[in-house]
């Protein structure tokens, strides 16, 4: 299909030669199965299988560190919006929630049982808050040791340096480490129109620069605080790639520091991840499949 160059394949197995060659050239993969938009509890049962089904298959292989999954693909949007407005759930709601809550449950042991990092995908901001404080509850159970569990921080979000420290406290606090991916941020439009029309404050920030500003200092946040946190930066911004080379250099960081890793998407940014893995960089891509 035309998506071959985005995509690793329709199944586990089709992937095997992406990551076969990536491999070759000292990249690294996160596993990503893209499915979206199921909307039945049995969907979201089958997808949860196969994500554990995925994190099985990487078992073992040291050039797939890290696993994905999309909350809305094992959860009701309807139920995550609720929660995160801290609605009142009726009693078949709070059993569906429970579900949702056990499914993530199940896909972070089995990360932590395979040794693999997962990172939780961001949703939309009036779903999200519901997704953090999942995240949350399961770095604290599986984040004792060693940061496994990730959440995904929208830097395009003008509260995140905000919600950074307040979870760097919380860490602290109850003695886990933070899994951060960094991130600009996917859902722009959606997220102004929203707002307007609901009539509540825009949550993006007012321009790029401001973004920009956020995100550089959110990756100075983790590298300052490397002891208790992993950071992976997923950007295709040569500028932010560099900046953090810089940093890590100006803070003698070992360039193939467990905790520090850079992604791009599979088939877009290949100069970076390329340079990056030649350089010493611990460099992944997200394969979806």
């Amino acid at each position: 299909s035309d998506l071959g160059q985005f995509c690793g394949g329709n199944t586990l197995k089709e992937c095997e030669p992406a990551i076969e060659s990536l491999s070759e050239f000292g990249v690294s993969v996160c596993l990503d199965y893209a499915v979206e938009g199921e909307h039945s509890s049995t969907g979201y049962e089958k997808t949860c299988l196969e994500l554990l089904k995925m994190i099985e298959f990487s078992k073992g292989k040291e050039e797939i560190p890290f696993v994905v999954f999309k909350p809305t693909g094992i959860a009701s949007t309807d139920i995550l919006e609720k929660v995160s407005l801290s609605q009142t759930l009726s009693s078949d709601e709070s059993a569906e929630f429970d579900q949702i809550r056990k499914r993530i449950h199940r896909i972070c042991e089995a990360s932590a049982k395979a040794n693999k990092r997962l990172f939780i995908d961001a949703e939309e901001s009036w779903i999200q808050q519901a997704v953090d404080d999942l995240c949350e509850e399961m770095m604290a159970e599986f984040n004792q040791e060693k940061p496994l569990v990730h959440n995904t921080i929208q830097l395009y979000r003008h509260d995140r340096l905000k919600y950074l420290d307040g979870l760097k406290q919380r860490s602290v606090e109850k003695g886990f480490r933070m899994g951060l991916k960094l991130v600009r941020g996917a859902y722009m439009e959606r997220e102004r129109d929203r707002a307007q029309e609901k009539g509540y404050e825009d949550p993006i920030q007012p321009d790029k620069e401001s973004t920009d500003r956020d995100y550089d200092k959110a990756v100075e946040f983790c590298l300052d605080n490397l002891e208790h946190c992993s950071l992976c930066a997923a950007t295709h911004n040569e500028e932010s790639a560099l900046l953090l080379t810089s940093k890590m250099e100006e803070k003698e960081i070992q360039r193939d520091h467990p905790n520090v890793y850079f992604s791009q998407l599979y088939g877009m940014g290949d100069h970076l991840t390329f340079n990056l893995a030649k350089s010493g960089y611990n460099a992944c891509k997200y394969l979806p499949y």
